[in-house]
Order: structure tokens, then sequence, then C-alpha cells
């Protein structure tokens, strides 16, 4: 399918196959079209060419285009969009105008007791803190049974450790239930974790597809290994299955011809530190402490750039040289600089 807002083409040609229960994690920077994705299946966007079918049937196209109320779709906005004037209970009974009254509140009363908000129902969304509000906007996108359910960064604007334990809490919600769920995040390592599938886009396309294993250990360009972690990244030359390099030769298989650059990614937490030798020479020039594990600049006198180098092992900056070693699977050669 395809998008277009005057010049900017928005989406380019995007094709996406969901499972019924698959958890999808849209990822990429901002304004690669990741939301435009989800307006567009909700039906709030139009499409410009292609179509979009939910379980066969085309919802959006040339032939026919179904109103966003009549998809079967739920939608959690990332300001979750509570009707202020409403409480709890008619926040969620108001996606329910369908349905005949003495229905719509027993409708209403299950979902706020599975979903654990019983409490809250009188209460006025002024009076919920962060966590409280997501999952009353959970529960009113859930009450009518939707087939999909589609979140615009659902987690984003609450604190860090309220976002774990709630997204893990929602997740495990919506397992249990079977529902599928096409989820938006700008946050790499949310994506990783929540989603069945990690869909990672950029200018309007899709770079890669599969899951966070695929995404992390085996990126397919640049772009997704930057995406995904923050690499020393090394110019060498490509001769006879290896790039040669400024700290070692690493064998690589690539499609280039000899004597064609190529770039060495070397993770942070790839690299082993020692006060005794190593592979390579180095000396600390600045520490980060980051609570579990601390990120080292370490200069190395072949290299323009320091490597960053995340480690338990705490390291005084000094004139002292340390040892490193660029350990086995820790590393990724791209063609090109």
């Amino acid at each position: 399918m395809s998008r277009r807002f005057g010049a900017t083409i928005a989406l380019d040609n995007v094709s996406l196959t969901i499972a019924s229960g698959e958890i999808i994690c849209l990822v990429g920077q901002s304004g690669c079209g990741k939301s435009t994705l989800l307006r567009m299946i909700a039906g709030v966007d139009s499409v410009d060419g292609g179509r979009i079918l939910l379980s066969g049937e085309e919802v959006s196209g040339p032939s026919r285009f179904v109103e966003p109320e009549d998809r079967k779709i739920g939608f959690v906005f990332q300001d979750y969009a509570l009707f202020p004037h409403l409480s709890v209970e008619q926040n969620i009974l108001f996606g329910l105008k369908r349905r005949p009254k003495q229905e719509a509140l027993a409708r209403t009363a299950a979902v706020i007791a599975h979903i654990g908000i019983d409490h809250l129902k009188g209460r006025y969304p002024h009076m919920l803190s962060g966590g409280e509000q997501q999952r009353v906007a959970l529960a009113r996108a859930l009450a009518p049974q939707p087939d999909i359910l589609l979140m615009d960064e659902p987690f984003s604007n609450l604190d860090r450790g309220l976002r774990e334990k709630v997204r893990d809490e929602t997740l495990s919600l919506l397992r249990g239930l079977g529902t599928t769920v096409i989820m938006v995040t700008h946050d790499p390592e949310e994506a990783l974790s929540a989603g069945d599938r990690v869909v990672l886009m950029k200018a309007g396309r899709i770079v890669q597809a599969g899951s966070g294993y695929d995404l992390h250990d085996r990126p397919l360009s640049p772009y997704a290994a930057e995406f995904f972690c923050a690499f020393n990244k090394v110019p060498g030359i490509y001769r006879n299955g290896y790039v040669e390099t400024a700290i070692g030769q690493f064998a690589q298989a690539l499609d280039i011809g000899e004597g064609s650059p190529a770039t060495l990614y070397i993770r942070p937490q790839g690299i082993s530190v020692s006060d005794n030798a190593g592979d390579i020479s180095g000396r600390v020039d600045r520490r980060i402490f980051l609570g579990e594990v601390e990120q080292l600049a370490i200069t190395v006198d072949s290299l323009e750039q320091p490597l960053k180098v995340r480690t338990m092992h705490r390291l005084e900056p000094g004139a002292k040289t340390v040892g490193l070693t660029v350990l086995p699977g820790s590393w990724l050669v791209f063609p090109g600089v």
C-alpha cells in the first residue's frame, strides 16, 4: 500500500502480513511512516495505492472502503484520549453505544473486572495516574471485542519503572486473550522485547522484519544495525575473504570486489578489557557509570576515534595501558564506509 501527502511519500509500496494473535512492533525514526500505517489500518486515513485486507476481506482499496467503526479494530492512543467529562465506566461504555443497554453494561463490567480496575470505575481521568489511565484506555479499546488492537506509543508517557511494569502486564493480558496487536514504538529496547515480530521502517518502507533476535543479531543493513545498537565503526579493506583493519583481520564473506572498502561494526559489549595483555592495546580516557556496567572510552593509537567498551570491569582513566580483545560473534561487516 502507498500514501502521499503532497510531494511527500509517507508510505512507499508497503506489504505486510500479520497472523491472528500475533503481536507486531512497528519501529523506526520519526517520520518513517509507522503511525501513518497504523491510521490507514484503522481507517482514519485513506490508501492512495494498494489495499488493506482484514481476515481476507478488503476494507480499504480501489473497490471498497469500510468505515473505521465497522472494522472491528480497537485503538489505544499515545495520550489515551479519555473523555475528561466521563467517568471510567462511562468512558468504556462509550464504545458500546451500538449494543443494547444491558448487554453494554454487562460487557463493561466484564472488561473492568478482567483488567482489574473495578476500584477506578467511578473516577474521572484527571483523578487517575498515568498507569491507571493507560489501563482504562486499554479497557475501552478491548470492550467492543475487536479483531485487532492498534497501539500508538502506548507506554511512552509513563516513567521508566512504571512503563516496564505496565507494558509487561498489558502484553501478558493481550497474549492471554489471543488479541492481534500492532504497536508503534520509537524505543528499540521495547520493540525487541515486546513483539513476536519487529518491523523496522525507514522513509516509508519496511527495511527489515523478523524476530527481535533477527534484527538485533542479524541486521541486513547499517541502518538496521545502528538502530538497535551504538556500534564502534572501524574502516577497512576487503581482501581474500577478510576485512583488513587497523586493529586486525576479520573473516567475512562479502559480495564485493577485492580491495573494496568495508566497515567493521563492533558492539561495545563485544570487547573484553583487561589489565593484562590483549589483541589490542589502548588507554582508558573516560568512563561513564551506567549502573550494572560502565562504558569506557579507550584510545587506540591506530584509530581516529576511541573505542566504546561496555564492561563490568571497572578501570580508572589514566595513562595505564590495557588489553582489548574483540570477542567472536560480536562484530558485523558491511560494504562501504
